[in-house]
């Protein structure tokens, strides 16, 4: 009755049980816990305080982020191109901060038609020309890298507010130059995937091939 008593017990704490270790719920008074049983070496469990059970992070396994890439293209230029991308952020915010001004001295008589379609066609002109250089500016590759192996190609470039934005792509899967349709003369050539139908740009002539033999592993010989 004693083996029975205990083992019920037992099993309403077990939660789950691995070889080594065991996760248990609920309080245990402090104490001793015994229990004999016939032709056996009496058990005896010794609690002190609360059992907590330990609990472990889980591993992140292929974290390309944490693998060393070597450096193979990088275009000088592009802190340039993250000011003005930046840059539209203030113009938004400034035409934000007039315009409403402006109309509000129109609908009282201080200000005339002429300066309201003026700076509104001013603000406005500026706002989408930034936006527009915007979003050529997010398709222009920064830097490239290329991991130990030579099988992943990383590729940094900037997202919408200016900031760096990382792509890890297989090799296999970037179109060489040939396959691009470009000519090895081109002032700009095309980063595209099989996989995808996105493009990015890059150019040798303003950027630089830091290293040659990976940058021609990735997209054939110059």
């Amino acid at each position: 009755m004693i083996r029975s008593v205990l083992r019920h017990r037992l099993t309403s704490r077990v939660l789950s049980c691995t070889r080594g270790s065991c996760l248990l719920t609920g309080r245990i008074p402090n104490g001793v816990l015994q229990a004999h049983s016939q032709g056996q070496t009496p058990i005896k469990l010794s609690f002190h305080g609360p059992l907590v059970p330990a609990v472990t992070g889980l591993v992140r396994y292929s974290d390309l982020s944490t693998e060393k890439y070597t450096l193979i293209y990088r275009l000088p230029y592009i802190k340039h191109l993250r000011a003005v991308s930046r840059l539209k952020l203030l113009q938004t915010a400034i035409t934000v901060v007039i315009l409403p001004p402006v109309f509000f001295f129109y609908f009282q008589g201080q200000v005339s038609f002429f300066l309201v379609s003026y700076t509104t066609g001013i603000a406005l002109f500026a706002g989408a020309m930034l936006y527009a250089a915007s979003h050529f500016f997010r398709r222009v590759v920064g830097m490239m890298y290329l991991d130990p192996s030579q099988t992943t190609l990383k590729v940094s470039h900037l997202n919408f507010w200016g900031r760096r934005c990382d792509m890890y792509l297989p090799v296999s899967d970037v179109m060489t130059i040939g396959d691009t349709g470009d000519a090895v003369n081109e002032t700009i050539w095309k980063l595209k995937r099989y996989s995808s139908p996105e493009t990015l740009y890059f150019s040798t002539k303003f950027g630089q091939v830091v290293d040659k033999q990976g940058f021609e592993k990735v997209f054939g010989t110059l």
